[in-house]
């Protein structure tokens, strides 16, 4: 039984048809990656499996469980963490204090509790800082766990970010371009990362990006999405030289060089 299980999604505003019958399987302890050209339908994607949109038709079921129409706080709580494209973090708060909030629904203690500051509520807080310092090292963020987030560069936000979703314990983690901006020694080292935590956590990891071969080199398995179709799928080098994906991205009939530019305007790399 798949993990995560997209059937037939289909999502639509007014006349534009986001996404069209959509399926797509994650196993347990997979890595699968989604590509496809800028408004192919990947973020909307996403935001059906985690209920910020509901989908027209279709559902997305957990565990054989169909939560089409479960809210965002619920999914979460079944195991379902997902960083954005716009780094979701509090901004004026520390990094630990980040993961501390992420941390809330681990919480072992009443609200009255913690306003008065029993001792339980104490313990608890010590508890959940240990293990957010725990993820921090992991990550290699140790150095920054008391700084201001707002100071920080875009890519260690990238990183921060995933650690804080980390943090709310999830069975399937959902990175939404978490190589966006990323050089290639950048983009690898986070592909060794991906790889490293989805062994420490026990993952099933589902990553959309542009950086093509950051998602072949670690993905089981990839679909391509194309004006919010599946265009492909397939084993990662499969679907990186099928003719439609090459098409989608770059409009040639051959595989292109390793770099280059798509007529989109965003950096490929097929």
């Amino acid at each position: 039984m798949s993990v995560l299980e997209i059937n037939d999604l289909s999502i639509h505003f007014g006349g534009i048809k986001a996404l069209q019958h959509v399926s797509i399987k994650a196993g347990e302890w997979e890595i699968v990656g989604i590509i496809g050209p800028n408004g192919a339908g990947k973020t909307t994607l996403f935001n059906c499996i985690t209920g910020f949109y509901t989908p027209t038709s279709g559902t997305v079921s957990y565990r054989g469980q169909d939560i089409s129409r479960l809210p965002v706080h619920k999914r979460t709580a079944l195991g379902i963490g997902r960083t954005f494209q716009n780094v979701g973090l509090v901004k004026n708060a520390t990094v630990l204090e980040n993961l501390l909030t992420a941390q809330h629904l681990q919480v072992g203690y009443e609200p009255v509790a913690g306003i008065l500051g029993s001792p339980g509520s104490f313990a608890e807080e010590a508890r959940l800082s240990e293990r957010g310092e725990q993820i921090l090292e992991l990550l290699e963020l140790t150095d920054v766990a008391r700084a201001r987030v707002a100071d920080l560069p875009y890519g260690v936000l990238k990183r921060v970010e995933i650690a804080a979703v980390l943090a709310t314990d999830p069975d399937v983690l959902l990175l939404d371009e978490p190589g966006s901006g990323m050089g290639p020694e950048e983009a690898n080292d986070l592909g060794d990362l991906l790889l490293r935590l989805r062994k420490a956590f026990g993952l099933t990891i589902v990553m959309i990006d542009h950086h093509v071969p950051l998602v072949t080199r670690i993905s089981d398995h990839v679909y391509c999405l194309n004006f919010g179709e599946v265009l492909a799928e397939g084993p990662p080098d499969v679907v990186r030289r099928h003719p439609d994906v090459v098409r989608a991205y770059l409009g040639e009939e051959e595989a292109p060089e390793p770099t280059g530019t798509a007529h989109t305007g965003e950096e490929v790399r097929l």
